[in-house]
């Protein structure tokens, strides 16, 4: 495993620790709104701390973008932290949400962590290496048609201008695939995708931070990931489609037709 790959997975573990801990006190924690329908707690932020500490001990001239603190440092090396994702659920006693931490280096995402603490999945890749669930080396699935493919989505809940054409596709895509699902937490589901739970994945507003480790899972699992214009921009946009190759192509063309 490459040593920054290896910071990565400790820092997530540590994270877990704090996470799951809480998880069996879930009324004692009270969260705050950081917008409509947009949680934070002191579970959150914790989780982010122990993270950001263990990546620091290893490397402390290395910077920081993480969900709740944003970004600190100036360097070539940059963390990508979600310390949990899938907040929502974590305080419903909902059993879907991960840690994802990414590194990205001149601006190319090299090594990714998605870490399900519920299922202890550790999800890891490094570009050009490969994808890994608990160092088993995983691959995207063989299915060819999306009428046998199951998707992944997720709702939009912050922003509602895109509301209409998202329920649209969503209509479609129910109607002519073999089903969709919305778990709730976007850096597992791309991670399902790349290990062949799901045969693809969409959802427009994502952040940076919970796409950045789970894209590059996907890629290094043979998978294509794109926006919903099939561009590769979807890290800036936050929009992203991805799928095995042939399902991938059919979403694409399916929600092209809903875009203006």
């Amino acid at each position: 495993m490459h040593p920054m790959l290896n910071t990565a997975v400790r820092a997530a573990r540590r994270a877990a620790t704090v996470i799951q801990r809480a998880s069996n006190n879930l009324d004692l924690i009270t969260p705050e709104k950081k917008g409509h329908n947009d949680f934070v707690s002191e579970v959150d932020r914790a989780a982010e701390q122990a993270i950001i500490d263990t990546i620091l001990e290893a490397y402390p001239n290395h910077a920081i973008l993480a969900e709740e603190s944003g970004s600190r440092g100036n360097s070539e090396y940059v963390w990508i932290i979600d310390p949990l994702d899938g907040t929502t659920n974590f305080l419903h006693g909902f059993p879907q949400y991960a840690i994802s931490i990414a590194l990205e280096h001149k601006g190319v995402i090299t090594q990714a962590v998605v870490y399900d603490p519920n299922r202890n999945d550790l999800f890891t890749a490094t570009r050009g290496v490969g994808a890994f669930l608990n160092d088993r080396r995983i691959r995207v699935s063989k299915v060819r048609e999306l009428s046998d493919a199951l998707v992944g989505t997720g709702f939009p809940y912050t922003r509602f201008e895109n509301l209409e054409t998202y329920l649209n596709i969503f209509r479609d895509m129910a109607q002519k695939s073999a089903g969709v699902r919305r778990p709730g937490a976007a850096a597992l589901d791309l991670a399902y995708v790349a290990c062949g739970r799901f045969d693809g994945f969409f959802e427009f507003d994502l952040k940076l931070v919970d796409i950045a480790a789970g894209t590059l899972l996907v890629q290094e699992a043979g998978g294509l990931v794109t926006d919903m214009n099939g561009e590769e921009k979807f890290l800036e946009s936050g929009d992203v489609l991805c799928g095995t190759p042939r399902v991938f192509g059919q979403m694409l063309s399916l929600i092209r037709g809903h875009l203006k």
